[in-house]
């Protein structure tokens, strides 16, 4: 509990230390983008905090409130409070429980902080000392807890919430929420959100990461994430068993460099049907996606509408048939069947996917990015070396064909519990596109949380398609050796195609193309270490 308060405490004096040295001032939000600012941009992404020679006096008249509920947790924010109090700051703390760690409560009295018991609590009060400060931790409940936040840890936060929206509106501060452990109402064994939550800017856990940090859509609530070592054993951390999210050296390890004895076709030939005449730009983006995660070839195939586009952007394209070392299949093409020759590319494609036709007919079962109105013309089951990928209202549609009452609202509320569904009905691999992005093989439930929200543009996911099928080719004989390695090289994609859409935001509007253009820079960044 001493590692964890003091963890916290470090945390919180960098948080304004930094704060202040960027803009003078400690670290109340402001909503026109302070955030992205300081690239804390609430997307989960793990990033520890900074320490400066700042740090030692930037407690000095920062206001901060903690949030105090009972057990363990509530004990470490009291601890951390306490700290905070004997680096000067005003602490006023508000116990929500009747019972509060003793220790913890002794050390903040001894320290000069402010303490309102539960017999005084008002809500009314609580808000308008959170609007007034400039810090706040969250201590309610701790990880034991399960189901949506009791009274009155629940109005508080539901009050909460409303005052931050309504300051979110009007262009007002909000103070900078730092969450104890987790936010407190997450699930935290499956990231669900059963109940308000007051959403942190930055969350610090002990040990090891808690599933909900990483699931949706609960994840998002965690804001930037930092792991605290406070002394468990190794087995506990830092990953969580069965939810993993990858890491810088996790990616490059995945990506493949050429070599000088490579060439084009070793490098990886992608086949791409996408694209129709009356939807041409799926083809060209999916094919630029191929093209700039750095494939040997790219084979597009389609009608000529569809083609000379695709030549005018990538010369390098070739639009004759030929063997693939994977395909992507079904950007930009209607699930109606209007295009009888789009329609029969892929059923052709998909033949040696499942291996249906004898591979003297197919060339061979290769790996496939199965996106789009391709998901409407699944005959057989697949093998996990087929990576669906759906975005909320797809798979929707995918699980009620086969026979599940389930809504796109019912698959945002449980992300994973429907990709984890989807797996076991199909047998591919699903990669759910959101803003956490979940990839679900055999076994395994990868989480990423890489892009900013100037993603959800017209178009981005058929350039993740195109990726995904890049790097698939640069893997292929590995994966049919090991089809487990799927999901990884999956999850690999969608960190390069979140990390290009920052580079290419910039922290403002982006579109698709920008994005496909800013992969080699990722990649390269990532393959440099």
């Amino acid at each position: 509990m001493d590692r964890a308060a003091r963890a916290l405490a470090r945390t919180v004096l960098a948080d304004v230390a930094r704060r202040r040295s960027a803009g003078g001032a400690p670290p109340r939000v402001r909503f026109a983008g302070s955030l992205a600012s300081d690239g804390l941009s609430g997307t989960g992404r793990v990033r520890p905090a900074r320490r400066s020679r700042a740090v030692g006096r930037a407690a000095q008249g920062v206001r901060v409130v903690l949030l105090v509920g009972p057990g363990n947790n509530g004990g470490d924010t009291l601890f951390a409070g306490a700290h905070l109090a004997t680096a000067g700051a005003r602490v006023t703390a508000f116990l929500v429980a009747g019972t509060v760690h003793g220790p913890g409560l002794a050390a903040l009295e001894a320290a000069g902080a402010e303490v309102i018991a539960r017999s005084e609590l008002r809500v009314p009060a609580v808000v308008e000392h959170v609007s007034a400060a400039d810090v706040v931790l969250d201590g309610l409940v701790g990880i034991g807890a399960r189901g949506a936040l009791r009274p009155p840890s629940g109005g508080i936060v539901r009050a909460l919430v409303e005052a931050r929206a309504a300051a979110e509106v009007a262009g007002s501060p909000w103070p900078w929420v730092v969450a104890v452990d987790t936010p407190s109402g997450i699930g935290v064994d499956d990231g669900s959100v059963p109940g308000p939550v007051l959403a942190a800017d930055r969350t610090v856990t002990f040990g090891a990461y808690k599933p909900g940090l990483l699931l949706p859509p609960a994840a998002h609530l965690a804001g930037a994430v930092e792991v605290a070592d406070v002394g468990l054993r190794r087995e506990h951390g830092p990953q969580v068993a069965g939810t993993l999210r990858l890491q810088d050296g996790e990616v490059s390890a995945v990506l493949r460099a050429p070599g000088v004895r490579d060439h084009k076709y070793t490098r990886g030939v992608v086949g791409v049907v996408a694209g129709t005449d009356k939807y041409p730009g799926a083809g060209v983006l999916a094919t630029a996606g191929a093209v700039r995660a750095g494939a040997g070839m790219v084979r597009a195939l389609g009608p000529a509408g569809v083609t000379d586009r695709i030549l005018d952007r990538h010369p390098e394209v070739v639009t004759a048939g030929g063997r693939v070392q994977s395909w992507v299949l079904g950007p930009g093409i209607p699930s109606d069947g209007s295009d009888a020759g789009q329609d029969r590319r892929v059923y052709g494609a998909l033949a040696a996917v499942t291996g249906v036709l004898d591979a003297e007919v197919t060339g061979g079962v290769v790996p496939a990015v199965i996106d789009a109105g391709a998901m409407a013309m699944l005959e057989h089951r697949l093998p996990e070396i087929a990576v669906l990928t759906p975005h909320a209202g797809e798979l929707a549609d995918l699980m009620r064909g086969l026979g599940h009452e389930v809504g796109r609202a019912d698959i945002e509320a449980e992300p994973v519990r429907w990709a984890r569904a989807a797996q076991r009905a199909t047998g591919a691999t699903v990669l759910l596109k959101g803003a956490v992005t979940v990839v679900v093989g055999s076994g395994v439930t990868f989480t990423q949380a890489d892009a900013p929200a100037w993603l959800a543009t017209a178009g981005a996911g058929d350039v993740l398609s195109g990726i995904l099928g890049a790097l698939l080719a640069a893997r292929a004989g590995d994966v049919l050796a090991d089809p487990a390695l799927t999901s990884r090289i999956a999850a690999a994609a969608a960190v390069l195609h979140g990390r290009a859409a920052t580079l290419a935001s910039a922290g403002g509007p982006t579109t698709a193309s920008a994005v496909a253009d800013a992969v080699p820079r990722v990649m390269a960044g990532l393959l440099a270490g």
